[in-house]
């Protein structure tokens, strides 16, 4: 196996210096470019049902669409602030539960922890609609690499997905809330390691599985904890979308691994744990610290050992590995990924919900057309 350190540049996975001196430098920037080496796969057996498990959620998909433009009550008004000030005076702020001492937090007031939920928010929606334009893009490519059928129909039904919840992110950036950040760094390499790689077996790990599976899993955490109406609504409908992009990779991976050896395997194991980690940065919100003035070097060590944020992070992979444990990453190679995720704290979720359950779980009903029409 490949070291912690050829796996993801540092020996240390918590080394919040190596973490801190990767930082987005094209902020300004409109277009980015990434080379991509995939060789186009063209199928000419079209036999539909060859794989009858992909040509079920292909059927579920269809079934599923729904518009961003007109399904969501748009004209919802959102107060941003006053969402903030409520979670502020619910939950209060951190400085109650962590010794900001020497970070230029400990100034912080009511004022200050109000403005951090708010671009705290802005944060988050801002790197939701980023990824989803990394899955609107790698599902391209699965359409354009995959060599089944039932698995290129399937992936074009994710491609208008994926469209859509960029639209509808970038809608409620927009016109609902404050302000937006760039791309996080981790984030964006983590894509254009995807994006780059010619084998479409990766970009299936490394987007349905590592990147849809984590984001399931954040919808799901932000939709208990919201109370905007129109946000809670939107995620919603995003999530019932999700639970079928995370099960088609599982269903296609499946037989792919299938037939690989354990030196092709390990090599899908440390991407894994790559992309588990580069996931994980992400949550930091470097960016807002720094926006907000805060010592970003002297605050981010301190955060990340808060037993409440500690526990978010780990709920984050709580999709990603009982998946990788379906798809047999977990002990292949005398258990190596098992070892990993042990490390950062996540084996726990190893029998955890089956996401292929979850999809007529989070399927769109009538039930919830309803409640998006009272609005």
């Amino acid at each position: 196996m490949s070291s912690v350190e050829e796996i993801i540049g540092r020996t240390d996975p918590n080394d919040f210096d190596a973490i801190l001196g990767m930082t987005n430098t094209d902020v300004e920037e409109t277009i980015h470019y990434v080379e991509d080496n995939a060789d186009c796969i063209y199928t000419w057996d079209y036999e539909k049902g060859a794989r009858p498990q992909l040509e079920k959620l292909y059927e579920k998909a269809k079934k599923g669409q729904w518009n961003g433009e007109t399904d969501l009550p748009w004209d919802t008004d959102v107060d941003q602030e006053k969402l903030a000030t409520q979670e502020y005076d619910e939950a209060g702020a951190l400085d109650a539960f962590i010794d900001f001492s020497g970070t230029g937090v400990e100034k912080w007031g009511r004022k200050d922890w109000i403005k951090f939920n708010m671009e705290s928010q802005n944060w988050a929606l801002s790197q939701f609609m980023h990824g989803e334009q990394g899955a609107l893009v790698c599902t391209a490519k699965i359409v354009e690499t995959v060599p089944w059928i039932d698995a290129k129909y399937y992936a074009a039904t994710q491609v208008v997905d994926e469209a859509r919840h960029v639209e509808v992110f970038s809608k409620y950036l927009d016109t609902k809330l404050s302000d937006s950040y760039p791309i996080n760094i981790h984030l964006r390499m983590l894509l254009d390691e995807i994006v780059r790689d010619s084998r479409w077996d990766m970009t299936y790990l490394g987007m349905q599985i590592m990147v849809e599976g984590l984001a399931l899993a954040a919808f799901g955490f932000l939709y208990q904890q919201t109370r905007e109406p129109l946000l809670k609504q939107l995620l919603r409908y995003v999530m019932s979308d999700e639970a079928r992009h995370v099960a088609f990779g599982v269903l296609s991976l499946k037989e792919a691994y299938a037939g690989m050896n354990q030196s092709e395997l390990k090599e899908r194991q440390e991407f894994a744990f790559e992309a588990a980690l580069r996931m994980r940065d992400r949550f930091l919100q470097q960016e807002v610290w720094d926006r907000m003035g805060a010592d970003v070097s002297k605050v981010l060590p301190i955060v990340s050992q808060n037993p409440e944020r500690l526990e978010f992070q780990h709920l984050l992979f709580s999709k990603i590995v009982p998946n990788c444990k379906k798809l047999g990453l977990l002990d292949a190679g005398d258990g190596w990924l098992r070892e990993k995720f042990g490390e950062i704290g996540v084996i726990q979720y190893e029998n955890w919900v089956d996401t292929e359950d979850e999809v007529d779980a989070f399927a769109i009903t009538r039930e919830l057309e309803a409640e998006s029409a009272l609005g």
